[in-house]
Formats: structure tokens, C-alpha cells, sequence
């Protein structure tokens, strides 16, 4: 039986739509990686930094920044250690500077992906995938990488049956 696992990181809180900042009780990745979890039966496994992030959203994408200017490996809650039970793997993130938020780069790099499918996601206000899909390429060494699922942070309501599409592709 082919099992599967949505790896992902969301953000709550003060986020930006469509130019203006709005409080979100639930991040955009969170609603796309719970269809998944709803459309395909995937486990879930949030990244969760250990230190949170800021509440104000113009601080925590100065930290955010910093971060990845110093190709940082924050420290996160609880490390998934294995997926060897799933076959594929579903690796949902916003879109921060460009790329997967750092958090994500010190949990994926933790997991041995050989032999795994990978369908990357991303939510974001225009910027798409930016330099993410060759991060993920780096990140998950020997997965068949499948393409990739973007969405419009606003849209993420709006988007099920994208999402069953895609997940079926």
C-alpha cells in the first residue's frame, strides 16, 4: 500500500495578502497540507522552529532574512528521523526570500529521500517556486521529484480541487 507524508511549514499569524498585512489563525501551507491530508490519507509533520519566529511580520522576515544570509540551520521543536515507511513525500513551505524557509533546510537534511517521490509545494503573493525547486533537488538527494504545486497565498481557500488534480498528476 503506497503511504504518504506532507512534510511542510506554515506560518500563522500577522502574514501579507495581496499588499496589506492581515492576521491568519491558520497558516496558507497548513490549509494546502491538510486537503493533502484529507485528498490522499498523508500523515502530517509540521517543521517547527525552536525559537519562535516574531509576531510582526516586517520582524520576522528581517530574522528570516538573516537566517538565510547566513545559511542558518535554526533549531527546530522535533526532528522527523525517518521516512522509510512512505513512498512519497510531500514537502509544503511559503516562499521566503526566495526559497524554502531555513527550518525546512535542517529537517529535510536529516532524512534520507533515495528511492522517494517528491511533490514540493509552495504558497506565496507572486514569487512562485523562486530558487526553492533547486534547493529541493540538493535537499532530497536521489527522490524522483514530481512537479511542483503553487499557489496564491489568497487563493488557498479557493483551490481543493487544484489540489486533488495535482495530487493525482
Amino acid at each position: 500500500m503506497m503511504s504518504s507524508l506532507v512534510i511542510y511549514f506554515s506560518r500563522s499569524g500577522e502574514n501579507y495578502f495581496g499588499g496589506e498585512l492581515k492576521n491568519i489563525e491558520k497558516g496558507n501551507t497548513e490549509v494546502v497540507a491538510e486537503y493533502i491530508k484529507e485528498l490522499d490519507g498523508a500523515d502530517l509533520f509540521k517543521v517547527e522552529p525552536a525559537n519562535e519566529y516574531p509576531a510582526d511580520y516586517m520582524k520576522c522576515i528581517d530574522v528570516a532574512k538573516k537566517e538565510q544570509q547566513a545559511d542558518a540551520r535554526p533549531e527546530i521543536k522535533e526532528t522527523l528521523t525517518d521516512i522509510s515507511g512512505y513512498d512519497t513525500i510531500y514537502i509544503g513551505f511559503p516562499n521566503w526570500w526566495g526559497t524554502l524557509p531555513m527550518p525546512m533546510f535542517t529537517q529535510l537534511e536529516e532524512l534520507d529521500f533515495a528511492g522517494k517521490i517528491v511533490k514540493p509545494f509552495v504558497t506565496h503573493e507572486g514569487s512562485g517556486f523562486g530558487s526553492s525547486l533547486k534547493d529541493i533537488a540538493k535537499l532530497c538527494g536521489g527522490a524522483e521529484i514530481k512537479n511542483g504545486l503553487s499557489i496564491p497565498g489568497a487563493n488557498v481557500y479557493d483551490v481543493k480541487d487544484t489540489v486533488a488534480s495535482w495530487i493525482e498528476e
